[in-house]
């Protein structure tokens, strides 16, 4: 429920701060008297963009600002949602900059324009004449028939279904156009794997291949060197062992003599152990070690192979290669496994189809038989708004394609006389038949389910005598479960209103303002006799009015 709106620097509104309640609000006053300016003003609240013309003093911002109550909207899951601290009594701001910047806030946290919008839909729904083309819209009218059918709840687990559904679809189109391109790629991924796989892959393979390729290659070398230091070591004559053993019985004989000989013949045993057993080793490999060309070939082989790998799949070590014969691997074993994939998600997919028909047949089940209902509202009230011959045919039928709001086509043809064909509403009703029958529509909808506050903007132009008096009862009988807002030049819908709304000019002789009151019940009374009878307020005028406040 809007329970104040606050407007500053706007068109012809300098400052203006009006407070509202519950119930049927009428807003009146002459042509041209800043109606239309007050819902530009609201509307920028709804998530309008903001245009720089409409700033009253141009060096000064234009702040619009309403406070809601929001207890009854069920809206916390959206706050939540949009990270706003949620608030029983809710102020949306809106401010329009000089400089043409726009900026909003939810509870003084900025919004963008799209939040703010879709808060407002929740909030405030305004319908003028130009907005009757609502009622052509097949969501529309398939939101009235549900409404009836109450249908709220099957319509959201029909959404989560079909959410899964179509998430399941994409999955498994995704699956398949995997499948179409690792079929072409398969036998391609296949052979380089197997490539891969015949090669020796393991860490430090390159590293160990290299030092067996330079141990065989250079063999005759290695064998000469070491024939060369085993010599050194064991000539007879001058060799390294021969010279050591001499030394040691020299150190032997010293180290009775004290602790300085003894310890240096113990440093010379350990020299002569370590060198004999070099002497030892060298003999070792000499013996064991012969060219081995087919060996060599072999290890040759490998390194080329490991070089041309590298090479081919552009990395820099067996590291790398490695990781591309997992890739590879995991390539081979998709494509390999891809039928099985794709045999389990369309399983799943028959499994949420037959789900998601079993609601939507439920849905469409509850709306057949809402429509004769729904039917019947709408010509009784369309009767007592002056047109008794209006008929509906509504009908629902099965359709081939999971829809938003189910599998179901409405047609939801009119005839506003006897013996006239039945024809799509934008084609056969006039333009104050499309306001009459929003009008009944809105009324029935109010019945069903929580509505926001509706505010009409004229809805009643073209129309006047008794059929305005029964817009009027229409309108105030809505306003008993809601917040219902009239913006009329009829006096007997005016009269109707709850509370009493004037919109008027006053000019200071510089400049000229719009403004707003509430009105008293003397000056209803005159307010409705100059919309009898014009400016000169008779006697008549005057009975008239008291008549239909009373």
């Amino acid at each position: 429920m809007l329970t104040n709106l606050s407007i500053k620097n706007y068109a012809l509104i300098d400052r203006l701060n009006i407070g509202f309640t519950n119930g049927f609000t009428t807003i009146t006053g002459e042509t041209g008297a800043g109606k239309s300016i007050l819902l530009g003003g609201l509307s920028l609240i709804l998530g309008k963009r903001a245009d720089l013309s409409s700033l009253r003093d141009k060096d000064s911002k234009c702040i619009v600002e309403a406070e809601f109550e929001i207890g009854n909207y069920e809206l916390r899951p959206f706050f939540k949602e949009n990270d706003l601290d949620y608030e029983k009594k809710t102020i949306i701001r809106r401010e329009i900059l000089p400089s043409g910047k726009s900026r909003a806030f939810i509870n003084d946290s900025p919004v963008t324009l799209d939040i703010l919008s879709q808060l407002g839909d929740r909030l405030i729904d305004i319908h003028s004449q130009h907005q009757t083309m609502q009622l052509t819209d097949n969501d529309f009218q398939l939101k009235v028939v549900d409404a009836l059918a109450n249908n709220k709840q099957p319509l959201e687990k029909y959404a989560t279904k079909l959410s899964e559904y179509r998430s399941t679809l994409k999955e498994l189109e995704q699956l398949i156009d995997f499948q179409e391109k690792a079929d072409k790629e398969y036998d391609y991924h296949l052979f380089l794997l197997k490539e891969l796989e015949a090669a020796p892959l393991k860490k430090g393979i390159l590293e160990e291949l290299e030092g067996q390729y330079e141990k065989l290659n250079n063999v005759e070398v290695i064998l000469e060197q070491l024939s060369k230091g085993h010599q050194i070591l064991n000539d007879e004559q001058v060799g390294l062992i021969g010279l050591l053993t001499e030394l040691k019985s020299i150190s032997n004989k010293l180290s009775s003599f004290g602790s300085p000989f003894k310890e240096l013949n113990t440093r010379i045993q350990s020299v002569f152990i370590e060198v004999d057993d070099v002497a030892d080793e060298l003999f070792s490999i000499r013996e064991n070690m012969e060219a081995n060309p087919e060996l060599l070939d072999d290890v040759n082989g490998k390194l080329q192979l490991l070089y041309d790998l590298q090479k081919k799949h552009h990395t820099q070590n067996i590291e790398e290669l490695m990781a591309v014969k997992s890739d590879l691997t995991d390539k081979v074993g998709a494509a390999e496994s891809i039928e099985v994939q794709i045999k389990a998600k369309q399983d799943e997919l028959l499994d949420n189809e037959k789900q998601l028909s079993t609601l939507a047949i439920d849905i469409g089940k509850r709306r057949k038989s809402a429509i004769p209902l729904l039917k019947k509202q709408l010509e009784d009230t369309l009767a007592t708004l002056g047109m008794p011959n209006s008929t509906f045919k509504i009908e629902i039928s099965p359709s081939k394609d999971f829809k938003t709001s189910g599998k179901d086509d409405l047609t939801f043809l009119f005839s506003a006389n006897k013996g006239m064909d039945f024809g799509e509403l934008k084609k056969v009703a006039s333009g104050g038949e499309l306001s009459r029958i929003m009008l009944t529509i809105k009324a029935v909808l109010a019945t069903y389910e929580q509505l926001p506050t509706l505010m009409f903007d004229e809805i009643d132009s073209g129309v006047s005598g008794e059929i305005s008096n029964k817009m009027g009862d229409i309108m105030k009988q809505m306003s008993g479960s809601m917040q219902v807002f009239s913006i009329t030049h009829l006096p007997q819908v005016a009269s109707r209103g709850d509370h009493h709304f004037k919109v008027f000019k006053e000019d200071d002789g510089k400049v000229t303002h719009t403004k707003m009151k509430k009105l008293g019940r003397e000056e209803r009374v005159e307010e409705l006799a100059e919309m009898l009878g014009g400016k000169t307020l008779t006697n008549s005028a005057m009975a008239h009015a008291r008549q239909l406040l009373n």
